[in-house]
Order: structure tokens, then sequence, then C-alpha cells
């Protein structure tokens, strides 16, 4: 399985971003996802989860300006994320919200004050 996470970039604080994620294998439409990001030193957090109902949440840190969404049809999740702020640099990875797979690289979001 492969977990291929895209979309990030240098933004200024206020702006916005969508990341993708693209899953490989038949798990995808049978199971949640979740987007997680780890800023440099720190340990890896949850940032937002979405069901197979699509029912979603979010870290309290984000809540109110991400937005998870997921295309079955496309293996695909996504994050968009509005009014960013620079605490939210970081490396964002989706990975399955249970039983996850190996990691993938992540995709680098950097936002500047």
């Amino acid at each position: 399985v492969q977990l291929q996470a895209s979309g990030g970039g240098l933004v200024q604080a206020g702006g916005s971003l969508r990341l993708s994620c693209v899953v490989s294998g038949s798990r995808f439409r049978l199971n949640d996802m979740a987007w997680y990001r780890q800023a440099p030193g720190k340990q890896r957090e949850l940032v937002a989860t979405i069901s197979v109902l699509r029912y979603t949440n979010y870290a309290e840190s984000v809540s109110g300006r991400f937005t998870i969404s997921r295309d079955n049809a496309k293996n695909t999740v996504y994050l968009q994320m509005n009014n960013l702020k620079p605490e939210d640099t970081a490396v964002y990875y989706c990975n399955y919200r249970w039983n996850s797979e190996s990691w993938g690289q992540g995709t680098l979001v950097t936002v500047s004050s």
C-alpha cells in the first residue's frame, strides 16, 4: 500500500492550501481516513479524520480552518487548509485512522509570518 501526499508548499500566514493524498489498494473505501502532521522537533499529531460515512473530526487547533474530505472513486483524501498560521508549519501525512499502513513521505507545509 502506498500513501502519496501532495499539495504542500510555502504560503504566507492567512493563506490557503489544499492537500491531496492518493491511496493505493482496496482498503480505502471501507476505512476511516486521517491527516496527521509532524512539526520540527515534535511528535506526530492527529489533525483531522473522516469516517466511511463521511463524519469528520478535527483537532481543536485547526477546527474551523481545515476541512477534510474524501473521494472514494479516486481513492483520495483531501485537506483544505484556510487561514493558515505559522504554527501549522509541518510535514503532513495521510493514513488510515485505524491499523495504519507504512507512512509515506508526506508533504511539507511552510507558513511564513
